[in-house]
């Protein structure tokens, strides 16, 4: 009879998250998953061929839970806004998964444009087409501003040691999201 599998494929795909997410994407590699699971390396790579194929599983699994973390709640009263602040929020508490998702070269040789067409952020822009009384094409375009003002803002947090003030990013938001409906408005 084979020996029982201890260490399992999702067993190393959530250390390399949490290892990524406790250490940084920098320090992710089969030694630091095999010292988080309590093993050798050997089940480490037996489960993928390489670290990069880690590293894309770790993504994919950073990725929904920074959407689940920056989705606004039924009951906000602004979902853009809340989005914004939430995607600062990120920013600031998930220093290595903000640097992980953004800041790894994951969107080399694509515009900003082109990042804001990505299907993937057809829920997000359902979300800001209802929190801006228009249509999905007008809420990509005005989300392309307002995401280049929350995504400098959570850099900023990410990268420094910096005290996150949430009353001053929320003012700073509101700048941008009444400037953009001012803006619509006046067309």
């Amino acid at each position: 009879m084979p020996p029982k599998v201890k260490i399992t494929k999702k067993m190393v795909t959530d250390a390399s998250f949490e290892v990524v997410r406790a250490r940084g994407h920098e320090n992710l590699n089969a030694r630091t998953i095999a010292e988080y699971l309590g093993c050798s390396t050997q089940p480490v790579l037996y489960n993928y061929k390489t670290v990069d194929e880690i590293r894309e599983a770790a993504y994919e699994i950073a990725d929904g839970y920074h959407t689940s973390f920056i989705m606004p709640k039924e009951d906000d009263e602004n979902p853009m806004l809340a989005l914004g602040l939430n995607y600062v929020r990120f920013g600031h508490e998930e220093k290595n998964l903000f640097r992980f998702l953004f800041q790894t070269d994951k969107f080399g040789g694509m515009d900003v444009a082109s990042l804001m067409g990505n299907p993937e952020l057809s829920g997000i822009m359902h979300v800001m087409a209802a929190g801006l009384g228009c249509n999905e094409e007008d809420a990509r375009e005005m989300f392309l501003s307002f995401f280049c003002v929350a995504h400098g803002l959570a850099s900023l947090l990410a990268n420094n040691s910096m005290e996150y003030d949430e009353e001053q990013s929320e003012k700073m938001l509101k700048n941008v999201f009444f400037g953009m409906l001012a803006s619509r408005k006046g067309r």
